[in-house]
C-alpha cells in the first residue's frame, strides 16, 4: 500500500455521513458555482471563479441541465429555474448572429468564450461546434424539461426549438462528411475535424444527424468510429482515450448503457461498459504509477483536461520535470504532470462506482480537497510540484471550472435517478440521431 496512506499526516478531517449524504452533500454544494457565477440580466455562466473570466458556452449548457436538476431536488424553485431558462434563451435567440468578429455566433452556431457583459465573442476564440453541441443539449434538456401549460414554459420550448433549428450542421461539414472543429471569421474554418479517434464527439454527431432542418448524413459519423483504437492494458481490453472527460461527455444526457452502433458490435461491449473499463484503467495505472509522481495510488487517480501548475521546469525526485497548465492529460499514455483532478472521478460515478465513491470520500475526508461550503471539489491539485499552496498535500488549482461543475452535479444525478437520461429518452431529434448514427437495443427498440 502507498506510505501516503499509512502517514498520520492523512487524519480524518471532515466525515461525510453515508455514500448518499456524501454525494448529495457534494451536489448540492457545487450546484451553488450556477447560482453565484452567472449574469442574472443575460444568463450567461462564467467559465471560471477567476474574476473577469468570461462565459463558457458549454458551461451554460451544463447550467441549463443543473437548473432542473436543482428543481427535482428542492435546491430551488421551478419558478425560479424557469425565470433563469428563459432569460438565457432570450439572449441567445436575440443574440448577434454573423460574420463579425465579435459577434455572439454565426449560422446557429457559438463561440467559445463570450463576454460576460455583452455576451459577444471574448478572447478571439473559435465558433465551437462541441461547445455548441453541450449547450444546445442543455436547450433541448429545458425544452423536455418544461412541459407545462403556461406562457413561460411554452416559451421556453418555443425557443429551444428555434435555436436548435438554426445551427446549419451540413455548414460545418465544409464540403465533406465529417465535421470540423470550427470557424474563425478571420481564417474561416479550422483545419481539424471530428475524425480521429474516440472522442466527445458522440453527442456531436447524434445532434447534427438528428437535425429536421440541417442533417447531415450517417457517414461521417461511420467515418469517424472506424478510426477508434482498441487496445489491452492490465488485462482490460477497451477503445482508447485518455482523458476521462472523453469518457464522460457523452453520457452527460444519453444513457448509451445496453445501445450499439455499428462499432460496437465489432467490439462486443458497448460505450458505457467502455467508459467503465477506462476508468479502471486510471485507477490501475495510479497504482502503477510509472512516472513516480506524490500521492498517486488506488484512492487518487484521475487525469483529464485540467488546470495545472506550470508551465514551468521543475525538479521531482532529482529529475528535471515539464509542468503544464491547462492540458488535456491522459491515462496510461500521458500527457501526465502528477496533476490528478477529483472532478473527473465523480464524474465516473454512474461507470464504476465501486472505485469512485471509495475515491470521494478519500479526497474529501483525508486530502481536504473539498471546499467546506462551495462548490464542491477542487479542481486539480498535484503532490509533486515543489511549490505548495494552502493544501498540504501539494499545490491546488486556485479555480473552479464550470466545465467541472456541471458534471459533477449530472453524473451524481444520473447514477443516483438517471433523471436526465430518462427525460432526454422522450427527446425526439436525440433519438433520431442516435438512430440514424446507427444504434439499436435498449430502450432505444422501444422507442420505435
Amino acid at each position: 500500500m502507498d506510505e501516503q496512506l499509512l502517514s498520520p499526516v492523512l487524519t480524518l478531517t471532515d466525515p461525510q455521513g453515508t455514500d448518499k449524504e456524501m454525494l448529495d452533500r457534494l451536489l448540492a454544494e457545487t450546484f451553488l458555482y450556477f447560482i453565484e457565477h452567472t449574469n442574472p440580466e443575460n444568463g450567461l455562466i462564467a467559465d471560471k471563479t477567476q474574476t473577469g473570466s468570461p462565459a463558457s458556452i458549454a458551461a451554460i449548457g451544463f447550467g441549463l441541465s443543473c437548473y432542473i436538476i436543482g428543481v427535482q431536488r428542492g435546491l430551488m424553485t421551478r419558478l425560479d429555474a424557469t425565470r433563469k431558462t428563459l432569460t438565457i434563451l432570450l439572449f441567445f435567440a436575440n443574440s448577434t448572429q454573423g460574420e463579425a468578429s465579435d459577434a455572439t455566433g454565426y449560422k446557429g452556431f457559438y463561440y467559445h468564450f463570450l463576454d460576460m457583459q455583452t455576451g459577444r465573442r471574448a478572447w478571439s476564440s473559435e465558433l465551437s461546434t462541441i461547445d455548441t453541441a453541450l449547450f444546445i443539449a442543455g436547450v433541448l434538456s429545458s425544452a423536455a424539461y418544461f412541459t407545462e401549460n403556461n406562457k413561460e414554459e411554452a416559451q421556453i420550448r418555443q425557443l429551444a426549438d428555434i435555436l436548435y433549428r438554426r445551427i446549419d450542421w451540413q455548414w460545418a461539414l465544409n464540403g465533406k462528411t465529417t465535421l470540423c472543429h470550427g470557424w474563425k471569421p478571420e481564417t474561416g474554418m479550422l483545419k481539424y475535424r471530428w475524425d480521429k479517434k474516440l472522442s466527445e464527439a458522440h453527442l456531436l454527431y447524434a445532434l447534427a444527424l438528428g437535425s429536421p432542418s440541417f442533417p447531415i448524413e450517417p457517414q461521417g459519423y461511420h467515418r469517424w468510429t472506424e478510426s477508434f483504437e482498441w487496445i489491452k492494458k492490465y488485462e482490460i481490453e477497451y477503445t482508447y482515450a485518455g482523458p476521462l472527460f472523453i469518457h464522460q461527455f457523452a453520457h452527460l444526457w444519453m444513457d448509451l448503457k445496453g445501445l450499439s452502433d455499428g462499432y460496437n458490435r465489432k467490439t462486443g461491449i458497448d460505450y458505457f461498459e467502455n467508459s467503465r473499463r477506462a476508468a479502471q484503467v486510471h485507477q490501475l495505472y495510479a497504482i502503477e504509477n510509472p512516472k513516480q509522481f506524490a500521492h498517486y495510488n488506488h484512492l487518487s487517480w484521475g487525469l483529464t483536461a485540467s488546470d495545472g501548475p506550470g508551465p514551468s521546469n521543475k525538479m521531482h525526485k532529482g529529475t528535471n520535470r515539464f509542468f503544464y497548465d491547462y492540458i488535456a492529460r491522459g491515462a496510461p499514455f500521458g500527457p501526465d504532470d502528477g496533476t490528478i483532478s477529483p472532478w473527473a472521478v465523480a464524474a465516473s460515478l454512474p461507470f464504476a462506482p465501486e472505485i469512485v465513491i471509495p475515491t470521494i470520500r478519500h479526497v474529501i475526508e483525508r486530502l481536504q480537497l473539498k471546499s467546506p461550503a462551495k462548490y464542491g471539489l477542487e479542481a486539480s491539485f498535484n503532490a509533486s510540484f515543489p511549490d505548495k499552496t494552502k493544501n498540504p498535500y501539494g499545490w491546488v488549482s486556485p479555480w473552479r471550472f464550470g466545465l467541472n461543475e456541471g458534471p459533477i452535479i449530472m453524473m451524481i444525478d444520473n447514477y443516483q435517478h438517471g433523471f436526465l437520461w430518462k427525460l432526454m429518452k422522450n427527446c425526439e431529434y436525440l433519438v433520431n440521431g442516435l438512430k440514424r448514427a446507427g444504434f439499436t437495443g435498449g430502450w432505444l427498440d422501444d422507442n420505435i
